[in-house]
Parts: C-alpha cells; structure tokens; sequence
C-alpha cells in the first residue's frame, strides 16, 4: 500500500473539519494522537492546523481586515454598475445599428 493510500490520492479535508479538529487541539482536551484517531487524520496535520489557526486568529479582529473587506466590496459594486452601464450602450448601440441597415 502507497502512502498516500489506495487510489494514490490524498485526501483532502474540508475547512470545516480543520476548523473543528484545529478548535480542539487548541482546547487540550485530548492528545494529537487522540485526535488523529478520532477525526481520522495524521498528528502532524493537526498541529499544522492548530498553528495556522492561532496565527490568523487575531485578523478576524482586526479593523484593517474590515477595511479591506470593505474596500473589495466597494470595488465590486463599482464594477457591476459599470458593467451595466456598458451593457445598456451596447444594447442601444446594436438597436441603432439594426436601423440603418
């Protein structure tokens, strides 16, 4: 059997589940080893996500993540109603041109 299991595939975790395994490792209730049993993955990879998980933590509080936030959803309405506009043109221009023909 390869390493990376049956079909020669890894696996691939859902953010939820790192989300939830990261959560409890972070909690110290159980042992990596108790985890990786329980969630059917490596230790290694728990500690992986328990890392990153307490590294970004303090951007879900930060106001400069919101600004950020902010200015992208900004930058997206922008562009929709620039999107529309161009489409009205070009509906009124492809409805003038059929006149002239």
């Amino acid at each position: 059997m390869s390493i990376m299991g049956t079909k020669g595939r890894r696996k691939k975790h859902t953010a939820e589940l790192k989300a939830k395994v990261a959560i409890a490792a972070i909690k110290g209730q159980h042992t990596a080893s108790e985890l990786a049993s329980m969630y059917g993955v490596h230790a290694t990879q728990i500690g992986g996500w328990k890392k990153q998980a307490l590294e970004e933590l303090a951007q879900v509080f930060s106001s400069r993540r919101s600004s950020a936030i902010r200015d992208q959803e900004d930058l997206t309405a922008t562009l929709y109603q620039q999107i529309g506009q161009l489409k009205v043109e070009l509906d009124w221009l492809k409805k003038k041109a059929s006149g002239w023909e």
